[in-house]
């Protein structure tokens, strides 16, 4: 089903009609009103002593989850520069409507590049695109899973419940866990984690130094769900990457189950917590709205239940470019 909001309008249905059952994972329902739980959050700095790397996370926690009534998780992965106390607005939303959310800091591209001489930013940002640290950000990913489910904090997830989320850079690194599948020297680079079950992609790049992005992707196989704008433009020192190739990694994803939802104008900053790139009212405007179809996608997935996302788009649509789904 293909909503071009630029070229028709849907007819708008009843109010009535555009509610939905809230889902079993979470007090919430899609007509707008919401019970939110309480959380708790917490900043640990693991340590893999196997790549002697430190592993920093920032998880949000359900106060209801237990041992006894254990909840979904979202694993999320920052973009370059960023941190695990970026993009609290997911976090937080999550975790108030009954999922754990793990936000896992990857050292070598995170908020530290923007430090240190000017000068040698370029040559910080080129280096924290090369495979090796591309490879780093999937296994900072699937250290911090496994560390979590061995952790007493662990008890407290369902461990067949796990989506992965990221953004920019992030959303590499979801992918890659997800069963993308790049070459090293030449060599065909597997690195999909089987925990996973489901992958929120929002403002994916190109895969820096590949270029077969269809043999790369066709390999993803699981329920997708794509976010982007178009003015999501990557520009960075060095390095480009503009609206078209969010179209392009959509595309070529191998799922038979995913979704894309494209916001009009905007920025590719709106989607971290800052609050004024996009414009101070399309970047709420945005982030709500992503927040929302965020957990309508976790809903499907876990609850096997019919998508909300053709009355989510209709309530959303004075900001849509256009959803897919």
């Amino acid at each position: 089903m293909i909503f071009n909001f630029r070229r028709q309008f849907l007819k708008r249905l009843p109010a009535a009609a555009l509610c939905v059952a809230a889902p079993s994972l979470a007090l919430y329902s899609l007509c707008g009103a919401a019970v939110a739980t309480e959380f708790q959050i917490y900043d640990i700095d693991w340590f893999d002593d196997v790549r002697e790397r430190v592993v920093p996370i920032r998880l949000y926690q359900p106060s209801e989850a237990s041992a006894t009534t254990p909840v979904p998780l979202v694993i999320f992965s920052h973009g370059i520069g960023g941190s695990r106390f970026g993009y609290s607005y997911l976090g937080r939303y999550w975790a108030s409507r009954g999922l754990a959310s793990l936000h896992v800091q990857h050292v070598g591209s995170d908020h530290t590049i923007w430090f240190g001489n000017p000068f040698n930013l370029l040559s910080r940002l080129q280096e924290a695109a090369q495979a090796k640290e591309a490879l780093n950000r999937v296994y900072d990913l699937r250290f911090a899973l496994t560390r979590l489910l061995k952790d007493p904090l662990g008890q407290t997830i369902r461990s067949n419940q796990i989506i992965a989320a990221g953004h920019s850079y992030g959303a590499n690194t979801t992918l890659l866990a997800s069963g993308a599948r790049v070459s090293q020297d030449d060599i065909p680079v597997d690195l999909g984690d089987t925990r996973i079950t489901a992958a929120i992609v929002i403002s994916a790049p190109r895969f820096y130094g590949q270029n077969a992005v269809n043999s790369i992707l066709q390999a993803v196989r699981l329920p997708t769900l794509h976010i982007t704008s178009t003015e999501d433009n990557i520009q960075i020192p060095g390095y480009f990457s503009g609206y078209p190739d969010r179209l392009a990694i959509f595309e070529a994803i191998g799922s038979e189950r995913k979704a894309l939802a494209v916001f009009e104008g905007g920025s590719h900053s709106m989607f971290t917590d800052r609050t004024l790139t996009g414009g101070a009212v399309l970047n709420q405007q945005v982030k709500q709205a992503t927040q929302e179809l965020s957990f309508d996608f976790i809903g499907q997935v876990l609850n096997n239940q019919e998508s909300g996302i053709p009355t989510w788009a209709i309530r959303h649509e004075a900001i849509l470019s256009k959803v897919i789904a």
